[in-house]
C-alpha cells in the first residue's frame, strides 16, 4: 500500500514573496506591463508568478481583459493579506538590520568602570555606523542568557564554558562604607580587618563571597538584591561592602566613601558572548576593552 500523503502537504510551503509582490504591483499599476517596469523584471516573469500564485491557492485572483485588470472577490481578499505580509516582511528586515547596527553590551553592576566614558567616545569615533548601548541587567550573565544583549561584562564568578569569552583585564578591590564610619578617615583597609563587620552581599551577581576569609574568621553577611539595594544598606552604616574598583568609579553617592583594600586578589573582568552567530562588532569591542585596560 502506498502510505505517502502528498495531498496533505501545506500549500503555503510553496508561497514566495515574489508571488505576492507581482500581485500587488499588477493591482496597483493596473497592467502587467507597468507591473514589470515597477518590479524591474520581464512581463513574462510577472505572468508566471501570478499563475503560480493562482495555482497554489486554487482560485482565480484577477479578471483580465485587453484593457483592464481587476481583482476577483477572492483576489481582493488575497490582495489585502498580501499587503500585510509584504509590510511585515519589510518590518522584519528593517528590525534585523537595525539590530546589527546597534551593539548592546550588558552588565550586572558596572560597565567598564573608569574606562566607560573612554570606551563610549572611542567607539563612537571608530564605529559611527554601529550605535553602542550599555544596559544594566542584574542577572549572572548581565542579560546575555536572557537574550537582552550581544555581549556582557562579567566580574562575578561564572562558569564560562557555555560562552565564548575573553579576559580583558583585572580590577583591584576596594571597600565601600558610610562616610561617617571611622574607617573612612583611613587611606586603606586590610582584608583581615573585616571579620567582625557585616558585609552587604549580592549573592546573584556580586564578586564577593565569604570564601575570601578562612573558615571561622568570616564577617557577618546581609544579602541585598542589586547595586542600589547594596548602596542603601551601606549608607545606613550597618554594613560595609567589598567591590571592584569599577563600582567606585560608576557609583559615587552621597554618604558613601570608597577606600583601597589591601591583601586581596584583584577581580578578573571578562567579556562573554554567544559563540553561534556573534554580533559582527564583537571582536572590535573586545579589542577596544583590552586596549583600555592595558592603558591602566
Amino acid at each position: 500500500m502506498d502510505t505517502r500523503r502528498g495531498d496533505s502537504r501545506d500549500p503555503s510551503a510553496g508561497l514566495e514573496l515574489k508571488h505576492l509582490r507581482c500581485l500587488v504591483a499588477i493591482a496597483d499599476t493596473g497592467s502587467f506591463t507597468d507591473a514589470a517596469l515597477e518590479l524591474g523584471i520581464s512581463q513574462a516573469a510577472v505572468s508566471r508568478n501570478l499563475l503560480a500564485l493562482e495555482k497554489l491557492l486554487g482560485v482565480r485572483l484577477l479578471h483580465r481583459t485587453s484593457r483592464s485588470v481587476a481583482p476577483t472577490p477572492a483576489g481582493g481578499q488575497v490582495l489585502a493579506r498580501a499587503r500585510l505580509l509584504l509590510s511585515g516582511a519589510e518590518d522584519l528586515v528593517a528590525e534585523a538590520s537595525a539590530g546589527r547596527a546597534r551593539l548592546h553590551i550588558g552588565h550586572a553592576w558596572s560597565a567598564f568602570g573608569r574606562h566607560t566614558t573612554a570606551f563610549q567616545r572611542r567607539w563612537r569615533r571608530a564605529h559611527p555606523g554601529t550605535e553602542l548601548r550599555l544596559i544594566r541587567h542584574n542577572t549572572p550573565t548581565g542579560g546575555l542568557a536572557e537574550g537582552l544583549c550581544d555581549l556582557a561584562i562579567i566580574r562575578a564568578p561564572l562558569d564560562l564554558r557555555p560562552w565564548s569569552h575573553a579576559l580583558v583585564g583585572h580590577e583591584p578591590r576596594c571597600l565601600a562604607l558610610a562616610s561617617d564610619d571611622p574607617w573612612a578617615r583611613r587611606r586603606s583597609i586590610r582584608l583581615d580587618e573585616l571579620p567582625g563587620r557585616t558585609l552587604a552581599l549580592d549573592r546573584r551577581t556580586g564578586t564577593t563571597t565569604p570564601a575570601l576569609w578562612p573558615e571561622g574568621a568570616q564577617p557577618g553577611v546581609e544579602y541585598t538584591q542589586d547595586v542600589d539595594d547594596w548602596l542603601a544598606a551601606i549608607a545606613t552604616g550597618r554594613c560595609v561592602g567589598l567591590t571592584p574598583q569599577a563600582t567606585a568609579a560608576q557609583y559615587r553617592r552621597d554618604g558613601i566613601t570608597y577606600r583601597a583594600l589591601r591583601d586581596a586578589d584583584p577581580v578578573p573582568v571578562h567579556l562573554i558572548w554567544r559563540g553561534q552567530d556573534p554580533h559582527p562588532a564583537t571582536h572590535a569591542a573586545v579589542a577596544l576593552a583590552l586596549e583600555l585596560y592595558r592603558e591602566r
